[in-house]
């Protein structure tokens, strides 16, 4: 009885240990995951496999393979229908298994810390611990190579160690408890005798003495074996204890957002154009109480101008996106989303500030992206699989969102403590870099602005107080503005003519004006576009607005909404904000008194001696004549050398894109000095037109020997006011670039612009003034593409150019050309951006 149960321990100690060692890696798995499901699916696994191997293995080993894997697919449609119930998802047995299939290795590697086990999450180990115990039951147990079967488990555990990475802690009793099962195993070896009998019995004893020989001398030398890999080993694998393990989501890109959510304030004024578009239905209560529906069914809420930060009550504020960065040009979300579960990782309120609990009911219209519409800061999610970014704490949905969707939201609403903002400091360094950061290109007027705001406010929270109602008392909403949040945009919207379209936007240029001017301040400012609604009903596209965020110590994120009050007057900007002249270039510096002061001449006595000590009459006009002559004369030395350093700073200084610019800055004053200057409502090409016009008309003229074109004072009047870094550009900034757009097909390619058909070198100085007109506009759509090269041809067809139209001028014109003052005062570009044409 003793020998049987001995035996049947011996024979139960591998598959124990097989079914061990794979289930310790569904345990050191389970630590990234939320609860025990996985640990226990793993274990199943686990379980199953040996088993199906030990009650199969007298039949042939083709017959083991397909009745395993039939029971495998038993348990993994189990554990997919357990998982999905676990994690409330919508949807039949086949669709999840099918999700989980196509999708589960990457969203296991790009799932948040902790894990949903969802079926997209456990399948992937399911399976691999079903698999590792069928190899490794078939190779311990029927062909009795114990320490090879071991090899699939061990695998296995390695990959979960992997998987893990840096997220949880070091599994140190696991892998204790991994050796150990291993170690009882290798104990207890399966044995493929006769019960009873002993191998060695039949042998003679000569015989038996050698086999007992040779069996010791391999167990020594095993044991050597061992003892030296522990020698050498040992010590790399105790200097990688404290070392921080390799996490492989690093590897896998996580969900993305699509271009349209990447920059969602561009929807502003599609979804304005279109009110009555239906985009949810949202049903919201507080704290266990519904939501009243506000009163007021504009999206445009009262400005903080009367009551500071913006006001919630009596509706609720959906988030769509949080943008933080800020190129210039366009406002984006530069989030990274993780695949997460009903459960959100838990974000630490303010210190300052209170959390009130609200639970939302939405479906989905007509919206459309992959941007999940939530209160902030959201918490639990059920109804749909989303991706979530906890440092804007907002949501997506991978699959994108369809008409229909339903899903419930618990979020984590912040309100900040409103008698703290007025001392409220905020903060500073590396952390917030990236909501501090302004891009390169700030108008000069923008700068002013924020600067005057700034000096009159000394405080953080009045500063933004200030942008605030500065905006909302100057400014209108107007549902039909254009799109567009870049410099040249904001800077039409802040100073343009009232008359002419400026003064005037939507939602989209009131936030991101604030949180420009804001950053110009010092205050950390981000964008947010979302929805303010009644708490329950319809939300519309008139209902979507967005809305500037400043981040204060200690009170975390504050709203502020700087549009103007409903049915109220905008005052002139100019009668609060007159921008401070910048100091005059020396060119236009008060000239020197060109004729002597009159005074009367000195009267000798009738009878009394000439005065011998004072120089006569004629002395003194003479010197004052030569005196005249050197000032002048110094004068035009000073305006030629002034005008050749700003041409070589044009053309030689900067990057390629500046350059580029130069060079159409060379071009324009040229076309200036001739009495040709060019207004700021046309575009590159017009202008490349217009220049190809005037050289032609010059040579004319110079040929029949007719009077020369007025020069109109070489500036005067109101096109040439305007224009300094080509019209072209502004018209090109404002219109494509400036809007957020990509550069069109054709626009110039970084390697290089070819010049129009009939362009070419045969009249450089007539048909390549279009080429440079392509590489300002690449310049202008596209940042950053021009190359040296090309800058460098753009400076040859420049010089060229304004060679040739000087040639055409009389020879007193060509003198005066070199010194006249004009180009020395228009080095900047032009304050006044160009309107966008529809």
């Amino acid at each position: 009885m003793v020998t049987r149960v001995v035996r049947v321990l011996r024979a139960a100690a591998v598959p124990v240990a097989l079914i061990g060692l794979t289930a310790l890696a569904g345990v050191v798995l389970g630590r990234v995951y939320a609860g025990d499901l996985l640990t226990r699916l793993v274990i199943g696994a686990a379980v199953g496999s040996v088993l199906v191997s030990v009650a199969t293995r007298r039949l042939p080993s083709w017959l083991v393979a397909p009745l395993s894997v039939a029971a495998m697919a038993g348990w993994t449609l189990w554990s997919l229908r357990l998982a999905a119930n676990h994690a409330e998802l919508p949807g039949g047995l086949l669709e999840v298994t099918a999700d989980a299939a196509r999708n589960g290795i990457p969203r296991l590697l790009t799932a948040m810390i902790p894990v949903e086990p969802a079926p997209d999450t456990v399948l992937v180990p399911v399976v691999a611990a079903w698999l590792a115990g069928l190899a490794g039951a078939e190779v311990a147990l029927r062909a009795g190579r114990v320490l090879l079967g071991y090899l699939p488990p061990a695998g296995l555990y390695a990959a979960a160690l992997y998987a893990v990475g840096p997220n949880a802690e070091p599994a140190v009793g696991a892998t204790v408890a991994f050796v150990a099962v291993a170690a009882l195993g290798l104990a207890s070896p399966p044995s493929t005798a006769t019960a009873g009998d002993d191998p060695a019995a039949s042998l003679t004893p000569r015989v038996r003495a050698a086999v007992r020989l040779r069996l010791a001398a391999s167990a020594a030398l095993g044991v050597a074996l061992v003892v030296g890999s522990v020698a050498v080993l040992g010590p790399v694998v105790a200097g990688q204890v404290d070392g921080r393990p390799v996490d492989p989501r690093r590897y896998v890109e996580p969900p993305q957002v699509q271009t349209l959510d990447e920059n969602p304030l561009i929807r502003i004024s599609g979804w304005a154009l279109h009110p009555e578009q239906k985009l949810l239905d949202v049903s919201t209560e507080r704290s266990g109480a519904p939501v009243p529906p506000s009163d007021d069914a504009s999206p445009e809420p009262e400005p903080g101008a009367s009551s500071g930060p913006a006001d919630t009550s009596g509706g609720v504020r959906i988030r769509l996106a949080v943008l933080s960065d800020y190129d210039g040009v366009t406002w984006r979300v530069g989030a990274t989303y993780r695949n997460a579960g009903r459960i959100l990782p838990a974000a630490t309120p303010p210190r300052d500030s209170t959390v009130e609990t609200v639970r939302q009911q939405i479906t989905v219209a007509e919206l459309s992206g992959r941007l999940l519409p939530a209160v902030a800061t959201p918490q639990e999610v059920s109804g749909a699989r989303v991706a979530y970014d906890p440092a804007s704490g907002t949501l997506i949905r991978p699959e994108g969102l369809t008409p229909g969707l339903r899903y419930a939201v618990t979020s984590a609403e912040e309100h900040p403590d409103s008698n703290l903002l007025a001392t409220a400091n905020v903060p500073a360094g590396d952390e917030v870099a990236r909501v501090l950061r302004v891009a390169d290109g700030v108008p000069d007027p923008m700068r002013r602005l924020a600067a005057q705001l700034a000096e009159e406010n000394g405080a953080p929270f009045a500063r933004a107080l200030a942008i605030e109602q500065f905006l909302a008392e100057h400014y209108r909403v107007a549902a039909d503005a254009p799109s567009g949040h870049a410099y040249p945009n904001l800077s039409f919207f802040l100073f343009g003519p009232r008359n002419g379209g400026g003064q005037e936007g939507t939602s989209e240029q009131f936030a991101a004006a604030f949180a420009v001017l804001g950053r110009l301040s010092g205050l950390p400012t981000r964008v947010v576009v979302g929805f303010r609604a009644g708490g329950q009903g319809p939300v519309l596209a008139g209902d979507a607005y967005a809305w500037p965020e400043v981040l204060f110590d200690g009170l975390g994120w504050v709203s502020f909404d700087p549009l103007p009050r409903p049915k109220s007057e905008p005052r002139p900007v100019e009668e609060d904000f007159r921008p401070t002249p910048e100091d005059p270039p020396p060119s236009e510096a008060p000239a020197p008194t060109v004729e002597p002061s009159a005074s009367p001449e000195p009267v000798a006595a009738p009878d009394g001696p000439p005065n011998s000590g004072r120089p006569s009459t004629v002395v003194l006009v003479g010197a004052g004549s030569g005196g005249l002559l050197l000032l002048v004369g110094a004068l035009l030395l000073t305006l030629l050398a002034m005008r050749r350093s700003l041409t070589r700073t044009r053309l030689v200084q900067g990057d390629p894109g500046q350059r580029i610019a130069g060079a159409w800055r060379e071009v324009t004053d040229a076309l200036r000095l001739a009495g040709r200057p060019v207004g700021d409502d046309l575009a590159a090409t017009e202008v490349a037109r217009h220049a190809r016009e005037a050289l032609a008309e010059a040579r004319a003229r110079r040929a029949g020997g007719g009077p020369s074109t007025p020069d109109s004072a070489a500036g005067t009047g109101d096109g040439a006011a305007g224009v300094s870094a080509a019209a072209g550009a502004g018209a090109a900034a404002g219109a494509g670039a400036a809007a957020g757009v990509s550069a069109p097909a054709g626009a110039g390619a970084a390697a290089g612009v070819s010049a129009p058909a009939g362009a070419g070198a045969a009249n450089p100085d007539v048909g390549s003034v279009d080429e440079l007109a392509v590489l300002l506009n690449q310049v202008g759509f596209a940042p950053g593409a021009a190359t040296a090269d090309q800058a460098t041809r753009a400076a040859e067809v420049a010089t060229g150019y304004v060679a040739t139209l000087r040639t055409a001028r009389p020879w007193w014109r060509r003198l005066l050309w070199s010194v006249h003052p004009t180009p020395l005062r228009q080095t900047r570009w032009p304050r006044r951006p160009l309107r966008p044409r529809r």
